[in-house]
């Protein structure tokens, strides 16, 4: 399975006034290369939940490094830093394309439950996508 960064270039809407990203947009950005992850390794939200499974953000943190602005495209590189069947953890680099300067770093916490809301283990509820995102893990 390849993965590829995720790459996205910035829309004028996701500026203020002085063309500078507006700072929720850095948490849009990290959800939008999580599924391209996810879909990289064959286990992209939609296949995930036609198997009633769902994936909450359980938190989400950014750092602000330099500013990013309007015609800029941005590369954002994800791995996958915990899982344990039942509680996954990606973190994230945002990257200017041309340049490579580090714009934004963050992470995102997420669990995993049913369509009733109860918490699953990937393990037991569904072994290939256990292997899918034990595969994923980044041991450092």
């Amino acid at each position: 399975m390849e993965i590829t960064p995720y790459e996205h270039k910035v829309h004028y809407y996701e500026t203020d006034q002085m063309g500078v990203v507006h700072h929720s947009n850095y948490i849009r950005w990290f959800e939008e290369a999580r599924c391209h992850l996810m879909e990289c390794m064959g286990a992209g939200y939609e296949k995930m939940e036609e198997a009633g499974i769902i994936s909450p953000v359980l938190a989400a943190q950014a750092e602000y490094k330099t500013m990013t602005r309007f015609g800029e495209t941005v590369v954002v590189e994800t791995k996958m830093t915990l899982y344990n069947g039942i509680k996954m953890t990606i973190s994230y680099v945002v990257k200017d394309k041309d340049t490579g300067e580090i714009r934004c770093t963050g992470e995102t916490k997420h669990c995993f439950i049913d369509r009733d809301g109860k918490l699953l283990s990937l393990k037991k509820a569904n072994k290939e996508f256990d292997q899918m995102f034990r595969e994923m893990l980044v041991k450092e």
